[in-house]
């Protein structure tokens, strides 16, 4: 193939000052992508989900009629198949975070069927296939926040409670306990994406009063502190209600925006801020609000919405292939 190079000059900005730049290359021949079996229930954007072992879970969002839904699907990438789990118990929603601490999937805030914002957190067994309510979110009810999780403790932050906000708090599984901790730097957000490397979780782009963010920002669960990685001037990277995984110790920010590029992001660098490459596009329909999880370090992505369009469809993303031209 004939591989396309982009280097733009770029300004970082960290907690302590000003950067040297760094480059962003361009590589739409790097990973591919396969379509996998549609979801078995409604098509639906802006629902929940997160991967537990082998399998990843997906429920709640909204249909076509953007009538709230309460049911939960496992799926099982060995036999690419779904199996309905028990429905969520607690109020029907939009706009939620998911993540998996400890074997367990956890659920909390988003928008209720009269589009209020919630605050509630739940916890799902997958050895009993029960739902617990946990303590509440200690932060303002909101949507749209942004969740990771880093050496047994959850995360969650950012999110829109009618105000755009930047706090973060830790969740503590062993004694269903919440703690306030460092809000992020820079621009306040909702819609935010995030990955986890190397036991540093990173956050990025999302939206500020109709802006959509580009920048980046790692946060170290042992020194408690956020350090800008990257803020630079490429069009193609700012987004929102897009998503984040990680695989093979990179992070990959993507969709969001009606938007179908795909970002790899390495740590190092020359300055160590890090690198990005931009690789093979996402292969569906573009869209807002989809679900990801990562399994066995393969990159899941399903549902979501453009414009009127709801979807039912399901894709994995593999990296380190590298396509030839035909």
């Amino acid at each position: 193939m004939q591989k396309k190079r982009l280097i733009l000059p770029l300004v970082f900005l960290t907690l302590f000052g000003l950067q040297s730049c760094d480059t962003t290359d361009v590589d739409p021949a790097y990973g591919d992508w396969f379509k996998l079996s549609d979801l078995d229930g409604l098509a639906r954007y802006s629902a929940v989900g997160f991967s537990i072992g082998d399998f990843g879970y997906l429920g709640m969002g909204a249909d076509e009629d953007n009538y709230k839904l309460s049911d939960f699907w496992k799926f099982d990438p060995s036999k690419n198949t779904w199996t309905q789990i028990a429905d969520f118990p607690g109020t029907a929603r939009t706009a939620a975070v998911g993540l998996n601490i400890e074997n367990k999937g956890y659920i909390g805030t988003g928008l209720d069927i009269e589009d209020n914002k919630l605050n509630d957190f739940w916890a799902y067994d997958p050895t009993s296939n029960a739902w617990e309510q946990k303590t509440d979110f200690p932060g303002s009810a909101r949507r749209n926040a942004v969740s990771f999780t880093l050496l047994n403790k959850g995360y969650v932050g950012t999110g829109h409670d009618g105000n755009y906000t930047k706090d973060f708090y830790s969740y503590e599984p062993a004694n269903d306990t919440w703690t306030k901790i460092t809000s992020i730097g820079g621009s306040k957000r909702v819609g935010a994406a995030s990955f986890v490397i190397d036991n540093k979780a990173y956050v990025g782009t999302g939206n500020n009063n109709g802006v959509n963010l580009s920048d980046l920002w790692q946060y170290d669960p042992s020194t408690e502190t956020w350090i800008e990685m990257l803020d630079f001037d490429e069009t193609t990277v700012a987004r929102s209600y897009g998503y984040g995984f990680s695989l093979n110790n990179k992070g990959f920010i993507a969709g969001g925006s009606s938007s179908n590029t795909v970002w790899e992001y390495t740590t190092g660098g020359d300055d160590g801020l890090g690198e990005w490459l931009e690789v093979t596009s996402f292969e569906g329909s573009a869209r807002n609000y989809p679900v990801a999880w990562t399994i066995n370090n393969e990159g899941y992505v399903a549902t979501g919405s453009n414009g009127l369009s709801r979807y039912d469809d399901l894709w994995k993303f593999t990296p380190d292939i590298v396509q030839d031209d035909e």
